[in-house]
C-alpha cells in the first residue's frame, strides 16, 4: 500500500479558477487577524501594511470592525486610538499601523516640542548682534557729521566748561606728582651718599689719632643731615602718594563717569537726529509705526542722558570739595617740611611729621624676623 504524502498546509488553502481565495476563507483570515488584535485595538478604518513578505509589493489588508451580534458592520465607525502596547506588538512583527482620524495624520509618539516656549540661544545673539550694530552705525555717523560741522549737538555749557577745567587740573597735577618723584629719586640718592660720607668720616676719625675730632664733626653732621633728610623723604614720599590717589584714582574715576556721559550725549543725538529726519518726511501706514519707534527709542535715550549728566554734576561737586581738603593738608605739610629741613629745624621737622601722623620706616624694617614670622 502506497504511503501518502505529506500534505503542505499551503495545499489546503482552496482557491478559485482565477488564482484568488474563496471569498469564505479571506472572511476566516479577518476575522481570526480580528481576533488576535486586543480589544482596545476595534477600528473602524486599520491598515496593516506588512513588510516581511518577499514580494515586490506590500501586502494591505483592510481589516473592518468587528461586527457584534445582532448588529451589522458599518463602514463608518467611530474610531478608538490603539494603546501603546499593542502598536508596540505590530511594530515589532514588521507592520505599521496607519490610523486615519477625520483626514489628518496622527502624530506617532515622542517628545512635543512647543516652538513659542523654547528659545533659540543663536537667535538671541543674533538679535543682540544686530541692535549693537545699528547703535554703532547711528553713533558713528553722529560723529563725523558733528567733526564735518553738519551735525547739530547737545551742549551744556557750564557741565562742559567744569570738564575742560577738571582735565586741565589733571595735567598739571600731574606734572606736580612728576617732579615730587623726581625729587624724593635725587633725595634718596643724596642720603644715601651722606650716610656713605658719615661712614666713612667716622672710620677715619678712629684710625687717624691726630685729625680724631675733625673728623668725628663730619661724621656727626653728614649722619645728621642724613636723618633729617630721610624724615623729609618721608613727609615728600607721603605728599606723592595722596596726590597719587587723588590723581589716578578720584579723578580718573570722574573722567570714566565724564566718558560714559559723552557716548549718551552722542548715542541721544544720533537717535533726536533720527526722530527729526522722520518726522520732516511723510506720515502713512508705513511710516508712522518707524515714527513711533524712533520717538520711544529717543525717550529712553533721553532718560539714559539726563541721568548721567546729573551724576557728571553730583561726581564733579564732590570732587572739588576733596581735592581742595586733600590738597590743603598735602601743601601745608610739603611747605613746613621743606622750610624745616633746609633751616636745620630738626624739632620742626619731626613735630611735622607727628602733625600729620606720617610713621618713618627704620632701614631693615621692611623684612619681619624669623621670631615675628612664627
Amino acid at each position: 500500500m502506497a504511503q501518502e504524502s505529506p500534505k503542505n498546509s499551503a495545499a489546503e488553502i482552496p482557491v478559485t479558477s482565477n488564482g484568488q481565495l474563496e471569498d469564505s476563507h479571506e472572511h476566516s483570515f479577518n476575522r481570526d487577524l480580528k481576533c488576535s488584535l486586543p480589544v482596545g485595538l476595534g477600528l473602524s478604518e486599520t491598515k496593516i501594511t506588512s513588510h516581511g513578505f518577499d514580494s515586490s509589493k506590500e501586502g494591505v489588508v483592510e481589516a473592518g470592525q468587528f461586527p457584534s451580534k445582532g448588529s451589522s458592520a458599518s463602514p463608518k465607525s467611530s474610531v478608538i486610538s490603539p494603546s501603546s502596547a499593542a502598536a508596540s506588538r505590530l511594530a515589532g512583527q514588521g507592520c505599521d499601523l496607519i490610523i486615519p482620524t477625520g483626514g489628518r495624520a496622527q502624530q506617532k509618539s515622542g517628545p512635543v516640542v512647543l516652538a513659542d516656549e523654547v528659545k533659540n540661544p543663536a537667535m538671541e545673539k543674533l538679535e543682540l548682534v544686530r541692535k549693537w550694530s545699528l547703535n554703532t552705525y547711528k553713533c558713528t555717523r553722529q560723529i563725523i557729521s558733528e567733526k564735518l560741522g553738519r551735525g547739530s549737538r547737545t551742549v551744556d555749557l557750564e557741565l562742559e566748561a567744569q570738564i575742560d577745567i577738571l582735565r586741565d587740573n589733571k595735567k598739571k597735577y600731574e606734572n606736580i606728582l612728576r617732579l615730587a618723584q623726581t625729587l624724593s629719586t635725587q633725595l634718596f640718592q643724596m642720603v644715601h651718599t651722606q650716610r656713605q660720607l658719615g661712614d666713612a668720616f667716622a672710620d677715619l676719625s678712629l684710625k687717624s689719632l691726630e685729625l680724631h675730632e675733625e673728623f668725628g664733626y663730619n661724621a656727626d653732621t653728614q649722619k645728621l643731615l642724613a636723618k633729617n633728610g630721610e624724615t623729609l623723604l618721608g613727609a615728600i614720599n607721603f605728599f606723592i602718594a595722596s596726590v597719587n590717589t587723588l590723581v589716578n584714582k578720584t579723578i580718573e574715576d570722574t573722567l570714566l563717569t565724564v566718558k560714559q556721559y559723552e557716548s549718551a550725549r552722542i548715542e541721544y543725538d544720533a537717535y533726536r537726529t533720527d526722530l527729526e529726519e522722520l518726522n520732516l518726511g511723510p506720515r502713512d501706514a508705513n511710516t508712522l509705526p518707524k515714527i513711533e519707534q524712533s520717538q520711544q527709542l529717543f525717550q529712553a535715550h533721553k532718560e539714559k542722558y539726563d541721568k548721567m549728566r546729573n551724576d557728571v554734576s553730583i561726581k564733579l561737586k564732590f570732587l572739588e570739595e576733596n581735592k581742595v581738603k586733600v590738597l590743603h593738608n598735602q601743601l601745608v605739610l610739603f611747605h613746613n617740611a621743606i622750610a624745616a629741613y633746609f633751616a636745620g629745624n630738626q624739632k620742626q621737622l619731626e613735630q611735622t611729621l607727628k602733625q600729620f601722623h606720617i610713621k618713618l620706616k627704620t632701614p631693615g624694617a621692611d623684612a619681619p624676623s624669623w621670631l615675628e614670622e612664627q
